[in-house]
């Protein structure tokens, strides 16, 4: 049996490997990713070791100020060691928390199997899809935009400067579009003030926006990752949805971000947002295999 205990600085490179390997690889994580948890508090991450050598890892901590009555279990490394990491982790969980989830790929066996065999509840599924922007191609989207523009509607990249009555038409924009979109506990946004949307969006994206006559009425924003970009917190005008706004947005911010020396873009939702589904398969990304978001109940 392996022996459970906190993790420790001395384990990080180990857990980058076990963390990497179990998400094949799809994000990489590094040993500075990983830290000690502070002396007198509740260490989040455990380690089983066998022989010397960590073999497993799981991190029991809040899944986030969006879901804020749930516990996030990610786990990691041999599977023989997962039952006893979450028994361990469950032993010593914090109070005021009601359920665990757990969030993985559909084809990252091992986590799959032991998250239904250790009683979790298969509750939500969310898609992930990816566009090669090295032959993203924005012609067949330039009689959409033209006919758009004739009805009086134009995008354009939101500037840094941008004056406040433009902030707080985006801001309650966005709040429709928290209200409005199907949401699961993996896709729901950490809730920001208006200054803090102004701030993030300032501090690390590229916010794209559509004006009809002047006025907001549609917003998609960029993240940009080295090579890669997200896109998050699409979102179009109740008044002004179905007429192909959204698609002309996303194919106008894709352009830049192609012409920014992009080479892919990422995205991603709920099953139950098929409007967004829609409109990104147009664009032509790519659905990967799906995320599950496993539940339990404490």
């Amino acid at each position: 049996m392996p022996t459970l205990r906190p993790f420790r600085a001395a384990d990080a490179s180990a857990v980058a490997r076990l963390v990497t390997e179990g998400v094949r690889g799809h994000w990489t994580y590094a040993p500075e990713h990983f830290r000690e948890a502070q002396p007198g508090t509740r260490p989040t991450r455990l380690v089983a070791e066998q022989d010397g050598v960590v073999v497993a890892t799981a991190r029991l901590a809040p899944f986030g100020e969006g879901v804020p009555d749930a516990l996030r279990l990610d786990i990691a490394g041999d599977a023989a060691a997962f039952t006893p990491l979450l028994l361990a982790q469950l032993a010593e969980a914090p109070g005021g928390f009601r359920r665990v989830l757990g969030v993985t790929r559909e084809d990252f066996t091992e986590q799959m199997t032991f998250f239904a065999a250790a009683g979790f509840r298969n509750a939500w599924q969310s898609w992930g899809a990816h566009l090669d922007l090295t032959t993203f191609d924005p012609a067949p989207f330039e009689a959409l935009q033209e006919r758009l523009f004739l009805a009086g509607y134009e995008p354009e990249r939101l500037g840094q400067d941008a004056p406040d009555a433009d902030w707080d038409t985006l801001y309650a924009l966005h709040r429709t579009g928290v209200r409005d979109q199907p949401r699961n506990p993996t896709t729901t946004p950490d809730p920001l003030t208006r200054d803090g949307l102004r701030d993030v969006i300032r501090r690390e994206e590229a916010a794209f926006v559509t004006r009809w006559r002047g006025q907001i009425v549609a917003l998609t924003r960029l993240t940009p990752r080295g090579k890669e970009v997200d896109s998050e917190g699409s979102v179009t005008h109740p008044d002004h949805r179905r007429r192909g706004v959204m698609t002309a947005l996303k194919a106008h911010a894709l352009t830049w971000a192609q012409g920014a020396g992009h080479t892919h873009a990422g995205t991603g939702g709920t099953v139950l947002n098929l409007p967004m589904l829609r409109v990104n398969t147009r664009l032509g990304y790519r659905v990967e295999r799906m995320w599950i978001t496993w539940e339990k109940e404490l």
